[in-house]
């Protein structure tokens, strides 16, 4: 639904149309962008043959006239590139180019004039830039993710590079959807203002553009792109920034899909399973999408202890259907069976992929004792006491079951909260992880409260600053949660909340240019620059389903777990700090 059926829809588009056996020719982020919402079958039905990436095809010289390529690609320098040379030589009969976004005057001419043998046949935009990972949550997978985090000061290239994607991204699906946004952004995050300011242009130019370029090619673009019929409310579109959230990507999650993603981690729907042990070829990389599984779409939000009474039921389901095909006397039992046997196979695949995954995940948890390690982050993110934190962290850092990792993201969930309160303690802490994990230098954690500290926040992260969240946490902490490792909630979830009720402040959030809005949005698309979680995507499923009257969708520049956030945090303090020495 929604975004993944926008994506859905102009694969279908781009191959439905063309007869006879086609080879998809991909790059290495629209490749990305079909596999979530396409299976290798359905391909295959709509007669594609093979599928190559556009870099691979500009290195082969086999003649292929009795293909016809259908090209999906993203408008940058180096894909016109590759399409010039490749139209220079062709190999194939015939030549269809659809981009993930708008091509710029210069590259249609190009095309143009590489095209001599006039084996382009159509040239189009279909606005899938985007991931969609699930029906509300969408992801840019931005190599550079760390741009982000650097100090104003240090401008690197590179930066611009990433504003530029992420813009890209988000005029894709607005245009997807076919609607046209009021802009907001978090007030204190220079690089949220900037992604701001930049789509708003955009926008703005996109409804100014005629469809002018008639070339040789057969050239397509929705003219007054973003000039939509405004029958209903704008729709909001709301950046911000992950540094004002630096607690949610620190956690060890205990839901399905955002467990999975922390302890194993997921790539465009994808696990990754050749590293765990004797598994058979075609289990060491399983998909995990609520499009294509039912068990997953029905789980993919419950709690670990949960999905394992869950899998024993679907163990025993199959069982039963195992037993049954046992059983097979006459003529008519074994064309019963052989009828079944597809569906049999895929259910004797699904059981196989989740066991395999809770078992990983189980060993994992008892290796590293994160029961123990969790409960102490939960404690630190959602309930005060500076003096018991102080000492349970000091004693899980002298545990020696416990790993580096989650000594760091211990002491880092500490500083966050108590940087104000105990610069002493906080200081021990430092030294003790030195002492402990001398491979994590403690400037690690004070480059993070430079980036993400109490001063650098819009949003109240711990609900200790607006008296209604004051008093929400009260009321929570006598009443008790239903679950000790899954109390936290994302800043997102207020964030959320207070769009619902109209309370989202201007001061806090302004509007890019004159714009505001009055009466609440039907549709709200929060972007985060720097990255979403899985525990947020569950945050706005679980909201979509409550019947608001709003519906969210969430995107950001990758999908987070602790270790891509750490990651991206080395990777800005080392830019950080050569830029510095530099100077």
């Amino acid at each position: 639904m929604v975004l993944v059926s926008a994506a859905r829809e102009y694969v279908n588009r781009m191959l439905q149309d063309i007869s006879g056996m086609k080879v998809l020719i991909l790059d290495s982020q629209t490749v990305s962008i079909v596999s979530v919402v396409y299976s290798q079958s359905e391909l295959l039905q709509k007669e594609v043959f093979l599928v190559e990436l556009v870099d691979s095809i500009s290195k082969s010289k086999e003649s292929m006239s009795h293909l016809k390529a259908v090209y999906f690609l993203r408008p940058t320098l180096e894909n016109i590139q590759h399409l010039r040379r490749q139209l220079a030589n062709p190999r194939f009969g015939e030549s269809h180019l659809f981009f993930s976004n708008m091509l710029k005057d210069t590259q249609i001419h190009i095309l143009a004039d590489s095209d001599e043998q006039e084996v382009v046949q159509q040239v189009q935009e279909y606005y899938a830039d985007f991931v969609a990972i699930d029906p509300y949550h969408f992801t840019l997978n931005i190599p550079s993710n760390h741009m982000y985090m650097l100090p104003a000061v240090v401008d690197p290239p590179g930066l611009q590079q990433l504003c530029d994607r992420i813009v890209d991204g988000i005029s894709a699906v607005f245009l997807a959807l076919k609607r046209r946004p009021v802009i907001r952004y978090q007030r204190t995050s220079d690089i949220a203002k900037r992604i701001a300011q930049e789509t708003s242009d955009r926008v703005a130019a996109f409804v100014a553009i005629p469809v002018s370029i008639k070339e040789k090619l057969m050239y397509q673009q929705e003219s007054g792109l973003f000039d939509f019929r405004r029958t209903e409310m704008s729709p909001l579109l709301l950046i911000v920034d992950r540094r004002d959230d630096p607690v949610t990507p620190l956690l060890n999650q205990w839901t399905y899909q955002a467990m999975v993603h922390e302890l194993v981690g997921i790539h465009d729907n994808k696990v990754d399973l050749s590293s765990t042990g004797k598994l058979p070829k075609d289990q060491q990389e399983v998909v995990l999408s609520s499009e294509q599984d039912a068990f997953f779409k029905a789980n993919m939000y419950e709690n670990f202890g949960d999905i394992g009474m869950s899998i024993k039921r679907m163990v025993d389901d199959f069982q039963q259907v195992a037993k049954s095909n046992q059983n097979i006397q006459t003529i008519e039992d074994m064309a019963k069976f052989v009828d079944s046997y597809p569906e049999y196979r895929k259910m004797h695949g699904n059981v196989s992929k989740h066991v395999t995954l809770v078992t990983e995940m189980s060993k994992i948890v008892e290796e590293r004792k994160l029961m123990l390690v969790s409960e102490r982050e939960q404690d630190l993110a959602c309930n005060g006491g500076q003096v018991a934190a102080f000492e349970a962290v000091t004693n899980l850092l002298s545990n020696e079951s416990v790993s580096d990792i989650d000594r760091l993201r211990l002491v880092m969930l500490y500083a966050l909260r108590y940087e104000k309160e105990s610069p002493v303690q906080l200081m021990q802490l430092f030294n003790k992880l030195a002492s402990r994990s001398p491979k994590y230098k403690t400037g690690l954690v004070q480059f993070l409260l430079k980036q993400a500290g109490v001063d650098k926040r819009t949003g109240d992260l711990y609900g200790n600053r607006d008296l209604l969240n004051i008093a929400r946490n009260m009321a929570r902490g006598l009443k008790g949660v239903e679950n000790v490792y899954t109390q936290h909630q994302p800043l997102l979830f207020q964030t959320m909340e207070s769009i619902i009720k109209g309370r989202l402040r201007d001061v806090d959030y302004p509007f890019v240019g004159n714009h505001f809005q009055q009466g609440r949005p039907q549709d709200v698309v929060i972007f985060v620059v720097g990255g979403t979680t899985y525990e947020e995507s569950r945050s706005v499923a679980l909201q979509n389903a409550s019947n608001s009257g709003i519906r969210f969708i969430l995107g950001g520049s990758v999908v987070l777990n602790s270790k891509r956030f750490l990651k991206d945090l080395e990777e800005a303090q080392r830019i950080a700090k050569s830029s510095t020495n530099v100077v």
